[in-house]
């Protein structure tokens, strides 16, 4: 039970550590190195407290965390995506069950649009003609948050 409650409050943490991400992003296109580092280096006693099992689940986890990376990585060197948006994905990646994960790529890719699109409208209104610059770490925040907050409105009570 109490692992129970340690896990909840590891997922409240990483809830905050998102919405500080998705805010400096919003705010200055920027997601601090120690706030990705901070996310990943909890990952591990969320495992813990989750009863993960070292095969297969955290090498799962493990994967689909090294396969992020190596897709977001991609998408760096072609300049779609900045570097603080592939190390808050992967780190992220490290939080989410293998199934769950996709949805948070889902709910990430239709947020990312939505963030897009209202920033290029306030653009063409502002009639700027600087290089849009997109805060994906806005969306990857939404994402992981919609994954993630079923299980926050889950928590258990003491009896």
């Amino acid at each position: 039970m109490f692992a129970t409650f340690i896990s909840y409050g590891l997922l409240l943490a990483l809830a905050i550590a998102l919405v500080f991400a998705a805010a400096t992003d919003l705010k200055r296109r920027q997601i601090y190195n120690w706030l990705n580092a901070a996310i990943a280096i909890g990952a591990p006693a969320f495992w813990w407290a989750s009863g993960l099992a070292l095969w297969p689940d955290i090498a799962l986890q493990l994967g689909i965390a090294v396969a992020t990376f190596a897709v977001t990585a991609g998408l760096f060197a072609l300049r779609m995506i900045g570097g603080g948006d592939v190390k808050l994905l992967t780190a992220l990646a490290l939080w989410i069950e293998p199934g769950a994960f996709l949805q948070v790529i889902v709910i990430m890719a239709v947020a990312g649009g939505a963030v897009s699109a209202i920033l290029a409208g306030w653009h063409l209104y502002k009639r700027d003609k600087k290089r849009l610059a997109v805060p994906y770490g806005v969306a990857i925040a939404i994402g992981g948050l919609w994954v993630i907050a079923p299980k926050l409105a889950n928590v258990p009570v003491l009896a």
